[in-house]
């Protein structure tokens, strides 16, 4: 193996790597700011890519990219095997490597990701904490009433965070998803009686759609008449089901996953629940759950695959009761006043 040491390159934390792999990595982070990775997500990405800088440094001087291959992904295993007790430490620098790998197979740097072969530590599965239901209703009780008495952007705001509540709660669309959504990718069913679904676009699997709450037509068609209208007034065009605003005028199409979770940290901030999109999340598989949707479906609608383990979602299932009726018959009444 070439242990030459390149181009020496100081990183933020002074660990000194090849010149070459430190701009593909900086390429590499830049490409997640892209795809709309939070502040601390990319922060998360750049630690752990560090322990496989350190590790490189450490024990070889520095080695050419074109020389990551099985062999040295698996001394590296055997390294975070050693250095770390905690599973869930070793899985999140496994995984962060895979998708640099995964990002330098796309450049045709590599031939394939050796990383895909090294086994990970299992995921630890911590107890759901979902939004408790008294706080859902909450919730979505507020996000119905505030848009009374306010003038056009601030309406529309509200009606966007209408959508925002019924794709999480309604179809358990992360916030990863919501941020990529088109408006194409919304299909209404106006003129039927069948359930409207939002289509979802997995990277790593067939697209799929997943069903919404019978009321989203409404709410959808009531938001598409606003925003129409304000787009023009602030002379913006974007094909994107959300948008970014300030409190006089729309800025920008789109909405950052760390943008959603900001909206969600001022209502919870408000209204003194407890409410994240993670836990409103959360709170729709337990809904299904209840619904008696099967484990298979569940699974389908959240992307996840058929490996993933539900049993805590099933164990707890009994702690934790929900319906959706309550959606429909508070926008109802509030329409009706």
């Amino acid at each position: 193996m070439n242990t030459t040491l390149a181009t020496t390159v100081q990183t933020n934390s002074l660990i000194p790597v090849n010149g070459e792999l430190y701009l593909l990595e900086q390429e590499f982070y830049a490409n997640l700011r892209v795809q709309g990775k939070s502040q601390n997500t990319l922060k998360n990405y750049k630690t752990d890519l560090d322990c496989f800088n350190n590790y490189l440094v450490a024990d070889f001087g520095s080695t050419d990219v074109k020389n990551f291959d099985q062999h040295l992904v698996s001394l590296y295993g055997q390294f975070l095997e050693k250095k770390y007790t905690s599973d869930n430490s070793r899985r999140r620098r496994v995984q962060a490597l895979r998708i640099f790998f995964d990002f330098l197979l796309n450049k045709g740097l590599v031939s394939s990701n050796p990383v895909r072969k090294l086994p990970t530590s299992p995921k630890f599965l911590d107890i759901p904490r979902p939004t408790p239901f008294v706080d859902v209703k909450t919730f979505w009780n507020h996000l119905v009433n505030e848009t009374n008495a306010q003038d056009k952007i601030q309406e529309l705001l509200s009606k966007r965070n209408q959508i925002i509540f019924l794709l999480i709660f309604g179809a358990g669309l992360k916030v990863s998803d919501l941020s990529g959504l088109k408006q194409a990718d919304v299909t209404p069913n106006f003129d039927n009686d069948e359930l409207p679904r939002v289509l979802i676009r997995h990277p790593k699997r067939d697209a799929y759609t997943v069903p919404l709450p019978m009321v989203f037509k409404k709410v959808f068609a009531a938001y598409l008449m606003i925003l129409d209208e304000m787009k023009l007034k602030s002379q913006v065009t974007f094909d994107n089901l959300l948008f970014y605003a300030n409190p006089y005028r729309i800025i920008s199409g789109g909405l950052s996953p760390r943008g959603i979770e900001i909206i969600f940290e001022d209502y919870r901030n408000k209204l003194m629940i407890t409410l994240t999109p993670k836990s409103l999340r959360q709170a729709c598989i337990f809904k299904w759950i209840q619904q008696e949707k099967s484990v298979h479906l569940i699974k389908e609608w959240l992307g996840l695959a058929p490996s993933y383990d539900l049993k805590l979602y099933l164990e707890h299932s009994p702690n934790f009761q929900y319906s959706e009726e309550f959606v429909d018959e508070i926008y109802n009444n509030q329409k009706l006043h």
